[in-house]
């Protein structure tokens, strides 16, 4: 199972997720985030992890920005990744995907879509043959993510896209192997699960949520 841990900050917590295995770490680059980061902040963690965790997958997330404002960021702070959360249309998402692929190919692009009824997944299909992962997570009217709430898990019971998806949306050690059982995404990605505050990841929740995604 893939896993995404979000909302980074720290080096210190970054280095420690890294070892415990997770594939990736997000960082936010929303400046009316409680965890939005700069990229000079970006890039100190991720100058630190790269040597260390070649595989490792860092992604930067993305709120209605300038192509050329994430691609600045992605060159400036070293990432691999680029997750867009917010009104990104599929033309936004293939122009993207030119740029990025002449900074590297190899550059996962993800589409968050914010969840309420069955449209919602009926829109995530339009995006899955532009994107390389489709994530979905629960809607909120006022928060673009790091809410807290889950979504209708039972509504995604039969969804299908023809790219990877995550599962997002107040996830946590105390829900997560229920999620697992009842949908099946290719990969998690969670937040304010595994705080004590925003932005301040609990390594004991982080590593439980783990152990719980991948039973021995």
């Amino acid at each position: 199972m893939y896993i995404k841990i979000c909302g980074i900050t720290k080096l210190d917590q970054a280095q420690a997720i890294a070892q415990m295995g997770a594939e990736a770490l997000g960082f936010i680059c929303v400046a009316s985030s409680p965890r939005y980061v700069t990229v000079s902040e970006i890039a100190l963690i991720t100058t630190n992890l790269i040597s260390n965790y070649s595989k490792l997958d860092l992604i930067g997330v993305f709120l209605n920005a300038r192509v050329e404002e994430i691609c600045q960021t992605i060159e400036q702070g070293k990432l691999n990744g680029v997750q867009l959360h917010g009104d990104e249309s599929p033309e936004f998402c293939r122009g993207l995907r030119s740029h990025l692929d002449q900074i590297n190919p190899q550059i996962k692009l993800i589409k968050a879509l914010r969840v309420k009824d069955p449209s919602g997944l009926a829109q995530a299909q339009l995006f899955s043959d532009l994107v390389d992962v489709v994530l979905l997570d629960a809607y909120d009217p006022q928060m673009a993510g790091g809410t807290g709430k889950t979504l209708d898990w039972q509504m995604l019971r039969d969804f299908r896209p023809h790219c990877d998806w995550w599962l997002a949306g107040g996830l946590s050690p105390g829900n997560i192997e229920q999620a697992i059982a009842l949908v099946c995404p290719n990969g998690l990605d969670v937040s304010s699960g595994v705080e004590r505050s925003a932005g301040d990841k609990d390594l004991s929740k982080v590593r439980n949520f783990l152990e719980i995604c991948r039973p021995k």
